[in-house]
């Protein structure tokens, strides 16, 4: 059995890059991902932080001289539930 010129001109190992390489889709589809990420990285960073106050939960600060906020909203008294009273090492629930 022979074989024909088309199989003779094209070298194995192109073959097999070209199978390992995903469909044409998957890369458009991954490049699409790219640019699209790369736009919105590009408005972020024109648009500047968008809560420049924003803290930790913890209420720790760094840098500034103002005291940590303790969280109290003002005027909504009774509103949060009470504290969890400890139980004694060995009491029963």
């Amino acid at each position: 059995m022979s074989s024909s010129p088309a199989d003779r001109s094209r070298p194995p190992l192109a073959h097999a890059v070209r199978r390992l390489l995903p469909a044409r889709s998957v890369i458009g589809f991954i490049a699409l991902l790219a640019v699209l990420f790369a736009l919105s990285y590009a408005a972020g960073a024109v648009a500047g932080p968008v809560a420049p106050g924003l803290q930790p939960a913890g209420g720790t600060r760094t840098g500034g001289s103002t005291p940590a906020d303790d969280g109290d909203m003002g005027g909504m008294h009774g509103m949060g539930a009470g504290a969890p009273r400890p139980v004694p090492v060995g009491a029963s629930r």
